[in-house]
């Protein structure tokens, strides 16, 4: 029997405003909204609002009450809680009652949707620490299962998210790691005892993300009996149909228009009128499968791009740069006692302002281009060293007060 667990991502970062090298020393205000900025984060935040959470949790709210076996899992980064609290505070109340209805999970990740675990443990502790108490304090709950900024996965990941007490993390079901293995079974991380490893049906989960209003495709229109009879062909062949993607697939991705809405209204149904398949939480899912097989990951991969690797932030010199120059401060803003400095050096953690520096403008350019508010990947370097730029000023002049 096939258990759907379905897995979505709900991610907005506090995007840098147009900072000059003329605001260097005068202005210390990264991310405040400007009213001549059209993609500032308030306009963002709201506009995603009404045509994706609030919309697609009603959706689903009403799924929830309709079948007793539905259930859903979600990540929530900080900064997108930060950005309900203070823009769109009917969105994190419509979450609440999602997770008030005992059948969804939210999963642990770092609180700012760093790339943390890949260059400095230390920080990544303490994100996913900071993410795991902001959780209890809105919602009440206490993940048992993490999945790492857009599925960032290695070995060593493994074992840092399993010492830290987790019982499952999420992957992307690449085909060069996986090989002959499908995605429809749990494993286990090379090397470890005690945590399980899911990983992403990227064929099913994409067919829905990106595929669905694409007129060329040859399995177009895509509807939800369609679906469920390819959840139903798994049966015998799997333990689990893992559909993970970006929660924005709904109404910002895939436009109302598209009858996207339709489909996630009518797809549990569709997939539960074969007795053999049900729907599980990603800990459920954990909790029933007991791993196949040790898989073996050496090398980094996430779910980002065609190459399913690092490079959607680290493929070109300008993201090198940044990179460096912002963790190279980790140390100096943590022990100058600045707790606003250190909020705005964790907001420059943020994966996306890497992902807007990005140059691979071939097949993933309209991704890279996605709620981007630069003209070009020089732009979004220059103004975020700008930046780092006034920060390290700010590091400095608080060190050298602090030791006079």
């Amino acid at each position: 029997m096939p258990s759907v667990c379905f897995y979505f991502q709900v991610h907005q970062p506090f995007r840098v405003k147009p900072y000059s090298i003329f605001e260097i020393g005068e202005d210390r205000e990264y991310f405040a909204d400007r009213s001549h900025l059209n993609l500032n984060n308030r306009k963002i935040m709201r506009k995603v609002a009404d045509k994706c959470y609030l919309p697609t949790n009603a959706v689903m709210l009403a799924l929830l009450e309709r079948h007793p076996e539905f259930r859903i899992s979600y990540s929530i980064s900080g900064t997108a809680l930060d950005q309900f609290e203070e823009f769109v505070p009917e969105v994190l109340e419509s979450f609440r009652r999602l997770v008030g209805t005992g059948r969804v999970e939210l999963l642990a990740e770092t609180s700012h949707h760093s790339l943390a675990a890949v260059f400095s443990p230390e920080e990544f502790r303490t994100q996913v620490s900071n993410h795991v108490a902001r959780l209890g304090r809105l919602f009440g709950v206490r993940p048992t299962v993490f999945r790492n900024t857009e599925l960032i996965y290695d070995d060593r990941i493994a074992g840092l998210v399993e010492d830290m007490g987790f019982s499952g993390i999420l992957a992307e079901g690449a085909d060069h790691i996986l090989g002959w293995r499908s995605p429809a079974f749990a494993y286990r991380p090379r090397g470890r005892k005690r945590i399980s490893l899911l990983l992403k049906n990227y064929r099913l989960s994409d067919d829905i993300a990106f595929r669905f209003s694409n007129r060329d495709w040859s399995e177009w229109p895509l509807t939800a009996p369609k679906f469920g009879r390819w959840v139903d062909a798994v049966n015998g062949n799997g333990n689990l149909v893992n559909l993970f993607m970006d929660y924005e697939t709904f109404g910002e991705h895939q436009w109302r228009d598209t009858g996207i809405f339709d489909f996630l209204s009518h797809l549990p149904e569709e997939i539960l009128k074969h007795p053999d398949n049900d729907f599980v939480t990603v800990s459920e899912a954990i909790r029933r499968y007991e791993p196949v097989a040790e898989l073996e990951v050496p090398q980094t991969i996430s779910w980002a791009d065609i190459e399913r690797d690092l490079s959607a932030w680290r493929s070109n010199p300008l993201q090198e740069a940044s990179l460096k120059a912002l963790y190279a401060l980790e140390r100096d803003v943590k022990s100058s006692g600045d707790d606003r400095a250190l909020e705005d050096w964790r907001k420059l953690t943020t994966s996306d302002h890497f992902y807007y520096m990005c140059t691979k403008w071939f097949s993933d350019g309209d991704v890279h281009k996605y709620f981007n508010p630069y003209d070009s990947p020089y732009d979004a370097f220059v103004t975020y060293m700008n930046v780092i730029h006034d920060l390290t000023l700010r590091i400095k002049s608080r060190t050298n007060y602090v030791h006079a």
